[in-house]
């Protein structure tokens, strides 16, 4: 038999990272909005009996449900970057293999824990929830695709206290019949209307189908998973994150920008974050990408949308760098008279740090430039992102994001302690 997998995910993630050091907020409905306070983006289990649909805008929401009552938040990554950050320390000292799949989940290898794992399970749950006050469900499986339904049955079967485990043929068939083939870990509505015009209707139907009939008609992901489903491992857990081949940083403006002066603020502003997510990942950057427009849902504006790229001399991880070959590409790009509600950049052509090739006439980023750098970087870690910026990048933009429900940076910010 294959050694167990499980899957970690915390229970309605930014609803708990909310409720974790705002009490009041426990028992009541609690959603999460998008960037600008658009859409729904998670709900505690009380918003969902309400009847508010993940994604859903909330100007549609809140005029279609009754939301008397309901707590509104804004998204705030920080807080949860950092409660995330708590949460997988935790899961560290429970697997010699650990996986971070995502802001809320992992996997974890679990072999050698094979006459306990009921057990091991419900300690790693009852740790995560005493060390940083996250509830967690677990599912464990031969494979990864079926931790992640054995997850789903975690959620959805309150008397298995919050884990389960499907190692048995009976048991994983019987979890595949209580869902739908879209249920599955990585089948969209368009897979499953391409599996239904070869006959498979249901999760059962696939796990009994042949893996390369299944290929022939679709494509190799799905054989894998066909052979997941079966018990047969094919997805691997990665403890090393895989080098990135791109870093994008953009978001919609909080307000439409006709300024050029707000529009390199926001240009600067997205290079400095991308910027600082190469350094953290030891990369230089190569090609800058820009791209700006205008709201394509306001046809009554004149429409404009531009992207455009620029190849460096040599890669580079100097903020100061790619902020002068951002705006070099935003001359090219910006024209006035419009109204501009997005903009963003890509870090292209992504090598290690310590490769990077000098050219004839040009040198690879310099040990002073390094330091400086990375004391920037420091600074920011400590003391809050922002606390040290470049001075195209401005303060407190107007085009800043909205966040008219945002909650305190509770664990991140010294301004913001929680007062006791």
């Amino acid at each position: 038999m294959p050694d167990p997998v499980a899957l970690v995910d915390c229970n309605n993630f930014y609803a708990s990272c909310e409720r974790l050091f705002q009490p009041a907020l426990r028992g009541r409905p609690v959603v999460v909005l998008s960037n600008n306070d658009g859409c729904v983006v998670a709900r505690s289990n009380e918003a969902k009996a309400l009847g508010i649909e993940m994604g859903e805008p909330w100007h549609i929401c809140r005029a279609r449900v009754d939301t008397q009552g309901v707590i509104v938040r804004s998204s705030n990554y920080t807080l949860y970057g950092d409660i995330s950050a708590r949460v997988m320390r935790v899961l560290e000292g429970f697997t010699p293999e650990l996986e971070i799949y995502s802001i809320d989940e992992a996997f974890l290898g679990l072999a050698g824990f094979e006459n306990r794992l009921d057990a091991h399970a419900r300690a790693l749950r009852a740790t995560v929830l005493q060390w940083t006050g996250i509830p967690v469900s677990v599912g464990i499986a031969p494979t990864k695709t079926l931790a992640k339904l054995a997850n789903r049955a975690a959620k959805k079967a309150p008397e298995s206290g919050g884990v389960m485990a499907l190692l048995t043929a009976a048991d994983q068939e019987a979890a595949l019949a209580k869902v739908e083939l879209t249920d599955l870990w990585g089948v969209a509505t368009r897979m499953a209307e391409r599996l239904h015009a070869i006959g498979i209707r249901t999760p059962l139907d696939l796990r009994s189908a042949d893996a390369k009939f299944v290929r022939m008609h679709t494509s190799v992901v799905m054989e894998r998973m066909v052979l997941e489903l079966q018990g047969v491992p094919c997805i691997s857990l990665e403890e090393a994150p895989p080098d990135r081949k791109m870093i994008l940083a953009s978001r919609s403006f909080g307000q439409r920008v006709s300024h050029r002066r707000e529009l390199d603020e926001a240009v600067t502003s997205f290079t400095a974050r991308a910027a600082e997510k190469l350094r953290r990942q030891d990369l230089a950057c190569g090609r800058v990408v820009v791209f700006i427009h205008t709201d394509r849902y306001r046809p009554q504006d004149r429409q404009y949308a531009a992207e455009r790229a620029i190849t460096l001399p040599v890669a580079t991880a100097d903020t100061g760098k790619l902020n002068r070959a951002a705006l070099q590409v935003l001359d090219t790009l910006f024209r006035p008279g419009h109204a501009y509600k997005k903009a963003g950049v890509m870090l292209q052509n992504l090598v290690p740090a310590r490769t990077v090739q000098a050219s004839l006439f040009d040198a690879p980023d310099d040990p002073k430039t390094i330091a400086r750098m990375q004391a920037l970087d420091r600074l920011n870690a400590r003391f809050g992102r922002g606390t040290v910026t470049f001075a195209t990048m401005g303060h407190q933009p107007a085009w800043a994001l909205r966040k008219d429900f945002i909650s305190p940076r509770y664990t991140t910010s010294w301004k913001e302690l929680l007062c006791v």
